[in-house]
Protein backbone atom coordinates (compact mmCIF):
# COMPACT_ATOMS: atom_id res chain seq x y z
CA UNK A 1 0.00 0.00 0.00
CA UNK A 2 1.50 3.39 -0.96
CA UNK A 3 2.11 6.05 1.66
CA UNK A 4 1.83 9.76 0.96
CA UNK A 5 2.80 12.70 3.15
CA UNK A 6 0.60 15.67 3.96
CA UNK A 7 0.83 18.73 6.19
CA UNK A 8 -0.07 18.08 9.79
CA UNK A 9 -1.37 21.66 9.98
CA UNK A 10 -2.08 22.88 6.46
CA UNK A 11 -2.48 26.65 5.94
CA UNK A 12 -5.41 26.06 3.56
CA UNK A 13 -7.57 25.10 6.59
CA UNK A 14 -9.00 22.02 4.94
CA UNK A 15 -10.13 23.79 1.78
CA UNK A 16 -8.67 21.09 -0.45
CA UNK A 17 -5.98 23.35 -1.89
CA UNK A 18 -2.86 21.71 -0.45
CA UNK A 19 -1.13 19.62 -3.08
CA UNK A 20 -1.67 16.30 -1.32
CA UNK A 21 -5.30 16.75 -2.45
CA UNK A 22 -4.20 15.99 -6.01
CA UNK A 23 -2.62 12.74 -4.91
CA UNK A 24 -5.54 11.72 -2.72
CA UNK A 25 -7.94 12.42 -5.59
CA UNK A 26 -5.90 10.43 -8.13
CA UNK A 27 -5.63 7.47 -5.75
CA UNK A 28 -9.36 7.59 -5.03
CA UNK A 29 -10.16 7.67 -8.76
CA UNK A 30 -7.83 4.70 -9.24
CA UNK A 31 -9.47 2.78 -6.41
CA UNK A 32 -6.07 2.45 -4.72
CA UNK A 33 -5.99 2.31 -0.90
CA UNK A 34 -3.23 4.40 0.65
CA UNK A 35 -1.77 5.51 3.95
CA UNK A 36 -1.05 9.09 4.95
CA UNK A 37 1.83 10.22 7.14
CA UNK A 38 1.29 13.70 8.50
CA UNK A 39 4.36 15.93 8.68
CA UNK A 40 4.75 19.11 10.71
CA UNK A 41 6.42 22.11 9.06
CA UNK A 42 9.55 21.78 11.19
CA UNK A 43 9.82 18.09 10.24
CA UNK A 44 9.88 18.99 6.54
CA UNK A 45 13.34 20.52 7.02
CA UNK A 46 14.76 17.50 8.81
CA UNK A 47 17.05 14.96 7.09
CA UNK A 48 14.47 12.15 7.12
CA UNK A 49 11.98 14.16 5.05
CA UNK A 50 14.62 15.86 2.92
CA UNK A 51 15.76 12.40 1.83
CA UNK A 52 12.31 12.02 0.25
CA UNK A 53 11.71 15.62 -0.83
CA UNK A 54 14.93 17.64 -1.27
CA UNK A 55 13.05 20.96 -1.19
CA UNK A 56 11.36 20.26 2.14
CA UNK A 57 7.79 20.27 0.84
CA UNK A 58 4.83 17.91 0.57
CA UNK A 59 3.52 15.66 -0.83
CA UNK A 60 5.75 12.66 -1.26
CA UNK A 61 4.83 9.15 -2.39
CA UNK A 62 6.41 5.90 -1.24
CA UNK A 63 5.55 2.44 -2.56
CA UNK A 64 8.21 -0.17 -1.88
CA UNK A 65 11.40 0.99 -3.58
CA UNK A 66 9.56 3.73 -5.48
CA UNK A 67 9.91 7.15 -3.89
CA UNK A 68 8.50 10.21 -5.66
CA UNK A 69 8.17 13.91 -4.99
CA UNK A 70 6.44 16.70 -6.95
CA UNK A 71 2.67 16.33 -7.18
CA UNK A 72 2.58 16.28 -10.99
CA UNK A 73 5.08 13.43 -11.16
CA UNK A 74 3.13 11.49 -8.54
CA UNK A 75 -0.21 11.95 -10.33
CA UNK A 76 1.41 10.87 -13.61
CA UNK A 77 2.91 7.78 -11.95
CA UNK A 78 -0.49 6.80 -10.55
CA UNK A 79 -2.24 7.53 -13.86
CA UNK A 80 0.16 5.44 -15.91
CA UNK A 81 -0.82 2.44 -13.83
CA UNK A 82 -4.56 2.94 -14.06
CA UNK A 83 -6.65 3.00 -17.23
CA UNK A 84 -9.25 5.22 -15.54
CA UNK A 85 -6.87 8.16 -15.46
CA UNK A 86 -5.20 8.14 -18.89
CA UNK A 87 -6.78 7.25 -22.25
CA UNK A 88 -5.55 4.02 -23.80
CA UNK A 89 -5.26 5.21 -27.40
CA UNK A 90 -2.05 7.05 -28.16
CA UNK A 91 -3.59 10.16 -29.71
CA UNK A 92 -5.95 10.95 -26.84
CA UNK A 93 -3.36 9.93 -24.29
CA UNK A 94 -0.91 12.42 -25.79
CA UNK A 95 -3.56 15.13 -25.53
CA UNK A 96 -4.14 14.33 -21.86
CA UNK A 97 -0.40 14.42 -21.16
CA UNK A 98 -0.09 17.80 -22.84
CA UNK A 99 -2.87 19.18 -20.66
CA UNK A 100 -1.28 17.76 -17.53
CA UNK A 101 1.90 19.71 -18.22
CA UNK A 102 -0.06 22.78 -19.28
CA UNK A 103 -1.88 22.80 -15.94
CA UNK A 104 1.39 22.73 -14.02
CA UNK A 105 3.65 24.84 -16.23
CA UNK A 106 1.37 27.36 -17.95
CA UNK A 107 -1.85 27.84 -16.00
CA UNK A 108 -0.79 27.36 -12.38
CA UNK A 109 2.34 29.58 -12.05
CA UNK A 110 0.62 33.00 -12.23
CA UNK A 111 -2.13 31.70 -9.92
CA UNK A 112 0.43 30.67 -7.31
CA UNK A 113 2.20 33.98 -7.78
CA UNK A 114 -1.06 35.73 -6.89
CA UNK A 115 -1.08 33.92 -3.54
CA UNK A 116 2.49 35.09 -2.98
CA UNK A 117 1.49 38.69 -3.64
CA UNK A 118 -1.53 38.33 -1.34
CA UNK A 119 0.27 36.85 1.64
CA UNK A 120 3.90 37.94 1.39
CA UNK A 121 3.63 41.39 -0.14
CA UNK A 122 0.71 42.63 1.93
CA UNK A 123 2.74 45.43 3.51
CA UNK A 124 4.49 46.48 0.32
CA UNK A 125 3.68 49.79 -1.35
CA UNK A 126 3.59 48.10 -4.74
CA UNK A 127 1.09 45.36 -3.88
CA UNK A 128 -1.81 46.95 -5.80
CA UNK A 129 0.29 47.26 -8.96
CA UNK A 130 1.58 43.71 -8.57
CA UNK A 131 -1.96 42.38 -8.20
CA UNK A 132 -2.98 44.15 -11.40
CA UNK A 133 -0.04 42.70 -13.33
CA UNK A 134 -0.53 39.16 -12.06
CA UNK A 135 -4.30 39.25 -12.53
CA UNK A 136 -3.85 40.36 -16.14
CA UNK A 137 -1.61 37.36 -16.77
CA UNK A 138 -4.10 35.04 -15.11
CA UNK A 139 -6.99 36.36 -17.20
CA UNK A 140 -4.93 35.97 -20.35
CA UNK A 141 -4.29 32.31 -19.50
CA UNK A 142 -7.91 31.69 -18.58
CA UNK A 143 -9.07 33.31 -21.83
CA UNK A 144 -6.75 31.00 -23.77
CA UNK A 145 -7.83 27.99 -21.73
CA UNK A 146 -11.52 28.80 -22.23
CA UNK A 147 -10.99 29.12 -25.98
CA UNK A 148 -9.29 25.72 -26.12
CA UNK A 149 -11.81 24.13 -23.77
CA UNK A 150 -14.83 25.23 -25.81
CA UNK A 151 -17.95 23.32 -24.81
CA UNK A 152 -16.10 20.16 -23.78
CA UNK A 153 -16.89 18.32 -20.57
CA UNK A 154 -13.30 17.27 -19.83
CA UNK A 155 -9.95 18.26 -21.31
CA UNK A 156 -9.18 15.04 -23.19
CA UNK A 157 -12.60 13.63 -23.96
CA UNK A 158 -13.24 11.48 -20.91
CA UNK A 159 -12.17 12.42 -17.39
CA UNK A 160 -8.42 12.00 -16.90
CA UNK A 161 -5.46 12.94 -14.72
CA UNK A 162 -5.29 16.18 -16.72
CA UNK A 163 -8.56 17.26 -15.14
CA UNK A 164 -7.28 16.47 -11.66
CA UNK A 165 -4.33 18.82 -12.12
CA UNK A 166 -6.22 21.55 -13.99
CA UNK A 167 -9.19 21.68 -11.62
CA UNK A 168 -6.91 21.77 -8.60
CA UNK A 169 -4.82 24.56 -10.14
CA UNK A 170 -7.69 26.89 -11.03
CA UNK A 171 -9.58 26.22 -7.80
CA UNK A 172 -7.01 28.39 -6.04
CA UNK A 173 -8.76 31.36 -7.67
CA UNK A 174 -12.08 30.74 -5.93
CA UNK A 175 -13.24 33.87 -4.15
CA UNK A 176 -10.84 36.12 -6.05
CA UNK A 177 -13.53 37.44 -8.38
CA UNK A 178 -11.52 36.27 -11.37
CA UNK A 179 -12.68 32.68 -11.66
CA UNK A 180 -16.29 33.68 -11.03
CA UNK A 181 -16.32 35.62 -14.30
CA UNK A 182 -15.72 32.37 -16.22
CA UNK A 183 -18.89 30.23 -16.00
CA UNK A 184 -17.19 27.55 -18.11
CA UNK A 185 -14.68 26.95 -15.32
CA UNK A 186 -17.16 27.28 -12.48
CA UNK A 187 -19.19 24.52 -14.16
CA UNK A 188 -16.04 22.50 -14.80
CA UNK A 189 -15.07 22.62 -11.13
CA UNK A 190 -18.62 21.76 -10.08
CA UNK A 191 -18.58 18.64 -12.28
CA UNK A 192 -15.27 17.57 -10.80
CA UNK A 193 -16.37 18.24 -7.23
CA UNK A 194 -19.44 16.08 -7.81
CA UNK A 195 -17.31 13.00 -8.50
CA UNK A 196 -17.39 10.49 -5.64
CA UNK A 197 -13.59 10.17 -5.67
CA UNK A 198 -13.20 13.93 -5.29
CA UNK A 199 -15.63 13.96 -2.38
CA UNK A 200 -13.73 11.18 -0.62
CA UNK A 201 -10.39 12.92 -1.13
CA UNK A 202 -11.73 16.27 0.04
CA UNK A 203 -13.32 14.72 3.14
CA UNK A 204 -10.08 12.93 4.01
CA UNK A 205 -8.04 16.12 3.76
CA UNK A 206 -10.63 18.13 5.68
CA UNK A 207 -10.60 15.55 8.45
CA UNK A 208 -6.94 16.38 9.09
CA UNK A 209 -7.87 20.05 9.62
CA UNK A 210 -10.72 19.11 11.94
CA UNK A 211 -8.48 16.86 14.02
CA UNK A 212 -5.86 19.60 14.35
CA UNK A 213 -8.35 22.28 15.38
CA UNK A 214 -10.05 20.02 17.90
CA UNK A 215 -6.77 18.81 19.44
Amino acid sequence: MPTITACKSSPDKGAGLARDMRIRWALEEAGQPYDVRLVAFEEMKQPAHLALQPFGQIPTYEDGEVVLFESGAIVLYIAERNARLLPEDNVTRAKALSWMFAALNTVEPPIVERDYVKYFEAEKSWQTERFAMVDDRIRMRLDQLANAFGDATWLAGSFSAADILMVHAIRRLEGSGILESYPVFMNYIARAADRPAYKRAFAAQYEVFQNVTSA
